[in-house]
């Protein structure tokens, strides 16, 4: 069930002369990776093929995933007019694609593909958190608020069955540390990169994953400030059987903090030289 809908946005309240359009690329990106949701769920009910109840979940979940992108392909036609969402979703979909036809998690367990979720959601809510806290276009700040809630409602979707297969297969905290970073290092492959170049760069330039991976991050993740480093780490350490807050919890957001700037520097650096 969806918890807002587009058309309950105030679409007459965009205002051009808020927009960054150091933003725009990055919105453009983020659409065609949220509206292609379906296919991760058809993903994740091959890899659950038997439990219904999760079945539901992940078709509900896509839906939500779909509006995201519809949410934000629309705002960012409203900033680039010249600019087609649908054109391009269908650019990415031809240019990336998940393998479907599976029967088990490429993580070695459903716990574990369920503990990769919690990241994937951990890193959405963070992002839109961070972008509405960053802009001052006020239609684009109310559509980054309504993601940022629903990736954090979905965090806790698949955290509450995580625990249910925890149960069962018992995988130790040192065994879901080791998915959960595994994952937060997938950020940098080629879903998001193919994303930017589909989006913003013209069918004639040939696709570089290092300039367009450098492109996308340098530009995201300047957004970030130490509050959401803290929200990003408090999750992290509860997806993986950690206290969540804590003195610990403070120096570890501290240290992610500063790898994502030194991150956000490298990427940038990048940028310039390309």
């Amino acid at each position: 069930m969806k918890h807002w809908r587009i058309e309950q946005m105030n679409w007459n309240s965009f205002d051009p002369q808020r927009v960054d359009p150091d933003m725009i690329p990055v919105i453009k990106a983020a659409s065609v990776v949220e509206r292609n949701g379906l296919d991760y769920a058809r993903y994740l009910k091959n890899v659950f093929a038997d439990d219904p109840a999760f079945a539901r979940a992940a078709d509900n979940w896509a839906v939500e995933e779909v509006q995201h992108g519809d949410a934000l392909g629309r705002w960012a036609m409203l900033a680039d007019p010249s600019w087609d969402y649908m054109a391009a979703f269908t650019r990415y979909r031809q240019a990336y694609s998940l393998d479907l036809e599976v029967g088990a998690s490429i993580r070695g367990s459903r716990t574990g593909e369920l503990i990769a979720r919690c990241m994937v959601e951990t890193g959405t809510s963070s992002f839109y958190t961070a972008l509405a806290d960053a802009t001052h276009e006020p239609l684009l700040k109310a559509i980054c608020k309504q993601i940022a809630a629903d990736e954090y409602r979905h965090f806790k979707l698949f955290y509450d069955h995580m625990h249910r297969y925890l149960r069962r297969e018992r995988l130790g905290a040192w065994q879901r540390t080791r998915i959960a970073l595994g994952r937060v290092t997938e950020s940098e492959d080629d879903e998001l990169a193919s994303a930017f170049h589909t989006t913003n760069e013209p069918a004639s330039m040939p696709y570089d994953h290092r300039r367009c991976i450098a492109a996308y991050m340098s530009r995201a993740l300047r957004l970030y400030k130490p509050r959401h480093a803290v929200r990003v780490t408090a999750m992290i350490l509860k997806t993986i059987g950690w206290t969540p807050h804590g003195r610990l919890s403070g120096l570890i957001s501290s240290a992610v903090y500063h790898l994502l700037m030194m991150r956000q520097r490298k990427f940038a650096r990048m940028t310039a030289a390309a």
